[in-house]
């Protein structure tokens, strides 16, 4: 591969919102986990593991996701009756990492110029509560994605575990992409890791960190939007 072919190809991969229902062949999906065990990792430790779901079990935690969504609304909303419950009760996500929070102050600016052109892009008002919580709720129905990998770093080998799974996760997209498949990123399923667990055997020293979908880009709207990539940020030499 030439070197403009292959910039090509990484400019060409991006984060596909809305999915076609068409699965991705077995021997297609087979190639790209192939060619993602190829990453570079920390001593040669590959310090993660993939769950890989798709038809009936997919749609299974497609309902588990959605549901524990829907029911955490409320905290998400910071409704106080629902935020001293939790507290009381331990009525919290049950993921192995917080995903809610604020972003550091320095890198606040660009998460919240991605997420300003999103919802502009699909015509959300920012007062519109109910359409950005509809939204949301779309990457826990995986973006209709026929297929899903879940995540899994070492705990053990962090932070190194999840730079390991960055690289694998790259190579995993690029291969993808070079076949046709799609993907996109979804690192709200961090938030809960029970319905995975009731899907797959995942070790206590695993800890689930993100998840990504896999298929084939609609025609809808929300697939034309593309997010700025801005350069490297370089040190400056004493």
């Amino acid at each position: 591969m030439l070197a403009d072919e292959f910039s090509e190809l990484i400019q060409a991969r991006r984060s596909v919102r809305d999915f076609r229902p068409d699965p991705v062949p077995d021997e297609v999906l087979a190639a790209i986990l192939d060619d993602a065990r190829h990453a570079p990792s920390w001593s040669n430790t590959r310090p993660y593991c993939l769950a890989v779901a798709s038809g009936e079990q997919l749609d299974r935690l497609r309902a588990s996701y959605t549901a524990a969504f829907d029911a955490s609304l409320p905290l998400q909303h910071l409704e106080p009756i629902a935020v001293a419950k939790a507290a009381l009760t331990g009525g919290l996500p049950d993921g192995d990492f917080k995903t809610w929070g604020r972003y550091p102050d320095d890198l606040r600016p660009r998460s919240m110029k991605v997420g300003v052109g999103l919802y502009r892009h699909l015509g959300i008002e920012r007062g519109d509560r109910a359409a950005r919580d509809a939204q949301s709720r779309r990457n826990c129905e995986f973006f209709g994605a026929p297929s899903v990998a879940w995540v899994f770093v070492h705990k053990k080998l962090l932070p190194f575990s999840a730079h390991d799974a960055g690289l694998m996760l790259q190579t995993l997209m690029l291969s993808a992409k070079a076949r046709g498949v799609d993907s996109c990123a979804l690192g709200v399923l961090a938030t809960w890791r029970s319905p995975i667990e009731a899907e797959f055997v995942i070790p206590a020293r695993y800890q689930l960190i993100t998840g990504l979908a896999l298929g084939y880009a609609s025609d809808n709207h929300v697939n034309d939007f593309r997010a700025e990539h801005p350069p490297i940020t370089l040190a400056e030499p004493r």
